[in-house]
């Protein structure tokens, strides 16, 4: 009885979340809808989509508590209301996500009444049970009703909360629409930065060198010391020109990368760091294929970026690094003992690093409170 004991209760915190839920539906946004439809033109207007945007956040709890019970998550697919107070207007009236979520309001508080059959049931499961089960050695009755009620709120909050196929289409195509957008945006970055390196570095160089070997061509015979001297300028002109370019080649994809793979690369990052790094490999990424050239060159540059912000405005001492292959892709996690507070919005290379995951369909979580720690995880897909 004792594992039927303990499933009923959480089926039972389940359901009383649920009422609870439903409750404040019914009278924090039920008379915020009235109001704001009411009021359409005075307040109204403003107020309307400010309240879809506030059942959003509640529908997205909701979500978030289901999946708790069932284990399986439900996708959301909402049009951002953004613009002027009309395109606002517009998007939280037409957005098929806002029938969605009222659908699901009304149909919840029909089924949330369903605590109210599970409530009553507690009495009467611990005196059938514990005679039952104790007595009788026989499995509990009551108590199972309990969590096959919890199960059926699930179910039909599931199917209500679950976005219709057309509209994840649409939410899919505007999310890789914006992600072509940052990846074009990150190439041409990309393409200025080599540009730039090549102009002001390498071609600079190149156009000195060319001019000292014709000046000791001129000076051979008057002066074959001179000439001498002005091609030994040249040959160090010559080297400090390849290693220009062998940076830029690096900045492009690092040559280490082919040599060591991804782990020997982000060791020799961690040997090189200004921190004490650790790295731990698991998951069996050494051992089993490399991931593409993109996935390695994307996560090596994610792992480098966040090394050379931890050491330069983390303040801290140390930084740990996690590389785990996962089935369907790749993970890295790069952990510093700083003071924390990193923002995208300072020019800290993560929208960089966020740009270049993005564009190989992955995912960043940023995680810097003030005082620490700072986590960059880095998620990216691919097939093994």
């Amino acid at each position: 009885m004792g594992k039927s004991l303990r499933q009923a209760v959480r089926a039972t915190v389940h359901l009383v979340l649920a009422a609870v839920m439903t409750f404040g539906l019914y009278i924090f946004i039920t008379v915020l809808i009235i109001t704001a439809v009411g009021t359409i033109a005075v307040a109204g207007a403003w107020l309307l989509p400010e309240t879809v945007l506030v059942i959003r956040r509640i529908a997205g709890a909701k979500r978030q508590m289901t999946a708790r019970w069932t284990g399986r998550e439900i996708p959301e697919a909402y049009q951002a209301i953004e613009g002027s107070l009309r395109e606002r207007l517009r998007i939280a009236v037409r957005d098929p996500g806002t029938l969605l979520d009222l659908r699901w309001m009304v149909a919840s508080y029909v089924y949330g009444a369903l605590v109210i059959l599970a409530l009553p049931l507690w009495p009467l499961a611990l005196v059938v049970d514990g005679a039952w089960s104790g007595v009788l050695r026989r499995s509990p009755v009551v108590l199972p009703l309990i969590t096959k009620i919890a199960d059926l709120e699930a179910r039909w909050s599931t199917a209500l909360l679950r976005p219709s196929p057309k509209a994840l289409l649409a939410a899919r195509v505007k999310a890789l629409a914006a992600t072509r957008a940052d990846a074009i945006a990150a190439h041409e970055a990309e393409l200025r930065r080599i540009e730039r390196d090549l102009h002001d570095g390498t071609q600079a160089r190149l156009v000195a060198l060319s001019m000292r070997i014709g000046l000791a061509q001129r000076a051979y015979d008057r002066d074959p010391e001179g000439a001498r001297t002005l091609m030994a300028e040249a040959q160090n002109q010559v080297q400090e020109a390849l290693t220009e370019l062998r940076q830029v080649v690096r900045g492009i994809h690092p040559p280490i990368l082919t040599d060591r793979g991804l782990a020997g690369a982000v060791r020799a990052l961690a040997a090189g760091s200004g921190l004490d790094v650790t790295v731990e490999v698991t998951g069996g990424l050494e051992e089993g294929p490399r991931p593409p050239a993109a996935v390695e060159a994307a996560t090596y540059f994610a792992v480098a970026e966040a090394l050379t912000n931890a050491a330069k405005y983390g303040g801290g001492r140390r930084a740990d690094v996690r590389l785990e292959r996962l089935r369907t892709g790749l993970r890295a996690v790069v952990q510093d003992d700083g003071k924390g507070g990193a923002d995208e919005n300072e020019g800290t290379g993560l929208l960089g690093i966020r740009r270049r995951v993005a564009a190989l369909d992955g995912g960043v979580m940023v995680s810097s409170p003030a005082g620490g720690p700072t986590v960059i995880e880095v998620q990216l897909p691919c097939v093994w």
